[in-house]
């Protein structure tokens, strides 16, 4: 019987975050390791939420503090689960509980609560456990008095098996009959999970995954790691349109086969319908979903139905990776390329390394696919750490599509820019003619994206965070696209010195508004982050489109990658050059995916595509190698400027992050965490590290605190964090987090 327990409680700093002995108490016995408590935490033993990370662990003293309350045994991590824990934690400098809190669904979280009485401190759970009623037989159906014709029908469909409630009311059976034949001994009724099957509306078909032959040749080089019990990791790498989804449930669908479960992660939740779609038409109910745009009802449905062994495949964005499955065979990361696989909050992991980790541990395969691999992935590709697997043929034969780098220049020289230029305006006016969809490319929602004052030149910039308000119309207001703060009525002056405000840019609003005029008979679909936000807008939306419900496609990324629409023809590139001249290493790595992976949208059935790229800069050799999709002629270039400039793969990339309410502040403690890092390398000089800055991120002031960064180039191994957490613990030991916080970021792309 478990006597102590080692806690490491919530609401911890990194540098406090240790573990803490309680004693347990004699009721208290189903504690175990991985268990949810609550305990007394300070001087007044206020109650706080804990896990329970070690069992029988001595005693640091007699009169050691007891357990509050422990959550059912049901409740407990897996061992699997708590590895995890402790690798984010090891991984990512995050405190034990943060990396609980990543690895379980809110609704399956507690919270500490009072008792019956107000005054016993308890656990009680975020959401309350949905749970139904099921029936099974458990006796016969005596002779007499009669059956009715209900009672008879309620036992042949339980001779099949156990069925819930709500489905044999469906079928005509009432709760009264159901009681009644309890009370008989007929039934025996137990309280089970609910589960909700939330794409129900959605065929299964049955019919059979037909390959060519070289997607056949892609799923022979692949299918055999997944009979074996060693890790496996491979990279498809395949052009837009080569049918990679294919190869996917070929392989899943052998995965299942052979008794084990596979995972499956998209991005964005933008791309999970269609998805989704594909796996509940090939394999059916046993198809779990893990994102952010469930509510946390239906995400811990979903949860519960992955942990009760319910489900064999999970589909999800970046958290799934953390999905209760169990004897996991294959793990696939879609458009493994995209920088959503990595958290900008605490824990600040990338899917990446947790599918690693897992697929080690489940002896499973793990597979990247993108048309445009990481520059990272690839070279691993490259010298054999993976196993490179090429798709070099758009499925069916069908050609990529041709390519127009349409300049700007004379157009904006001609004083009347334009959001959609002369030449595209041609175009979509063809396309339309010919019944044909176009899909608009423009990363910059809102309507216009900056007020200038005429007469002093100032920028109309947030008040809280240093970077300019942009104009939604359809909302009559200014907003902050960083910390959401709005200004309305719109201004018409400059609250510097009272000039005329101009407003000029243009982002999807402005967009959609010259289209609409432009082609007033063409039906217009914007997606963005405004046009979505409502429940289940992405997938109602592309279904919309889908069904041809709408003639142009305009939205910012969500819109580039992974969508398979056979009516589109067409495909434009608006407003690319704001990124092609960003900061960050990875600028023009985003540039060239973004524009393949577009122009891939189109011309996926039997008409050729076409795609417009608007540039000031039509010679820029990315977009030419992106338009003619050469990835291997980009890879070349980018690996010679990462290899020259010290940038990933060549090392890693780890971001310091310093915020605080006074600039001073934040520079000095900044300033003061490189000195202390700089002492500490000073012992070990062997350890290869190259330390830039401090200096003020791009955006100095988000939400009213400034931002500093500290890069350094460094070698991610245990030896680094090691040296990394020692400066950590002696920046705390001398307070300076007070003037400013510090975060971690061991898969930062070089921007804050």
């Amino acid at each position: 019987m478990p006597k102590t327990v080692q806690v490491a409680v919530s609401n911890a700093a990194f540098h406090f975050d240790k573990l803490y002995t309680y004693a347990v108490m004699p009721d208290q016995q189903a504690v175990q390791r991985g268990s949810m408590v609550l305990v007394p935490f300070g001087k007044g033993s206020r109650p706080r939420m804990g896990i329970v990370l070690a069992v029988d662990a001595e005693p640091e003293s007699a009169r050691l503090k007891a357990l509050f309350d422990v959550a059912p045994e049901t409740a407990a991590l897996t061992d699997e689960l708590l590895a995890l824990v402790a690798f984010l934690r090891e991984r990512t400098f995050c405190t034990w509980y943060e990396a609980v809190k990543a690895v379980i669904p809110y609704g399956a979280q507690y919270k500490p609560a009072f008792g019956p009485d107000g005054v016993t401190p308890v656990l009680q759970k975020q959401l309350v456990r949905h749970t139904e009623n099921s029936y099974k037989l458990a006796g016969e159906l005596p002779a007499k008095p009669r059956p009715t014709a209900k009672q008879l029908l309620a036992v042949t469909l339980l001779a099949g098996g156990p069925r819930t409630q709500a489905q044999l009311e469906e079928l005509g059976v009432s709760r009264a009959v159901l009681d009644n034949l309890c009370q008989k001994g007929v039934l025996a009724c137990e309280k089970v999970n609910k589960v909700i099957d939330l794409y129900s509306n959605i065929p299964l078909k049955n019919e059979p995954v037909t390959l060519t032959g070289e997607q056949q040749a892609a799923y022979d080089a692949l299918a055999p790691h997944l009979a074996d019990t060693a890790p496996h990791a491979a990279l498809l790498y395949g052009v837009t349109g080569s049918g990679k989804t294919l190869v996917f449930l070929k392989l899943i669908e052998r995965c299942l086969a052979l008794g084990r479960k596979a995972l499956v992660l998209v991005p964005e939740i933008s791309l999970t319908p269609q998805m989704i779609l594909r796996l509940k038409s090939t394999f059916g109910k046993r198809v779990a979903v893990q994102h952010s745009a469930l509510n946390h009802t239906e995400r811990l449905l979903q949860w519960q139905m992955i942990q009760d062994g319910g489900a064999d495949i999970v589909v999800g964005t970046r958290s799934a990776v953390f999905a209760p499955l169990e004897n996991i065979g294959l793990i696939i990361i879609d458009e493994e390329q995209e920088h959503t696989y990595r958290s900008e909050s605490a824990p600040r992991y990338s899917a990446h390394e947790v599918a690693k980790r897992r697929a080690a541990d489940n002896g499973a395969l793990l597979l990247l696919a993108s048309a445009t691999p990481s520059i990272e992935s690839y070279a691993a590709a490259c010298s054999g750490r993976y196993q490179l697997v090429r798709l070099a043929q758009r499925y069916g034969g069908r050609p990529l599509p041709r390519v127009d780098l349409g300049a700007m220049r004379a157009e904006l020289g001609g004083g009347t820019p334009r959001e959609i230029s002369r030449r595209r305006e041609d175009a979509i006016r063809e396309n339309l003619a010919r019944h044909e969809q176009t899909i608009l490319l423009l990363n910059r929602r809102g309507y216009q994206t900056v007020a200038l004052c005429a007469d002093c030149g100032q920028v109309l910039k947030c008040e809280k965070c240093s970077v300019p308000m942009v104009y939604h119309k359809a909302r009559g207001q200014l907003l902050c696209h960083y910390c959401g703060s709005t200004v309305a009525p719109v201004p018409t002056k400059c609250p510097q010195c009272g000039g005329k405000l101009n407003y000029t840019g243009f982002g999807t609003q402005k967009a959609e508004e010259e289209l609409t005029q432009l082609f007033p008979n063409a039906r217009v679909l914007r997606m963005d982050q405004d046009s979505t936000a409502g429940k289940d807008a992405h997938e109602k939306l592309l279904a919309q489109f889908a069904r041809r419900e709408y003639d142009i496609l305009l939205g910012t990324q969500m819109v580039a990658k992974g969508l398979d629409f056979p009516a589109v023809t067409l495909v434009g590139v608006l407003g690319i050059d704001s990124l092609l001249f960003a900061q960050g290493f990875r600028a023009y790595e985003t540039v060239f995916s973004l524009v393949t992976q577009v122009v891939g949208r189109g011309g996926r059935a039997g008409s050729q595509g076409y795609a417009v790229i608007q540039t000031v800069d039509p010679a820029n050799p990315v977009l030419n190698l992106a338009a003619a999709q050469d990835y291997d002629a980009f890879f070349e270039q980018e690996i010679a400027f990462r290899r020259l400039g010290l940038y990933p793969p060549f090392c890693s990339l780890c971001m310091v992050g310093f915020t605080g309410k006074n600039e001073s502040q934040v520079s000095r403690a900044a300033a003061r965490f490189s000195a202390l890092l700089g002492q500490q390398a000073a012992l070990q000089p062997q350890m290869p590290l190259r330390v830039l800055g401090p200096a003020p991120c791009s955006v100095v002031m988000v939400n009213e605190r400034y931002r500093y960064k500290l890069t350094i180039k460094c070698r991610n191994d245990k030896a680094f964090r090691a040296l990394l957490a020692r400066v950590l613990a002696l920046y705390e030991q001398e307070k300076l987090p007070q003037q400013a916080a510090v975060t971690v970021d061991m898969n930062s792309d070089g921007e804050l």
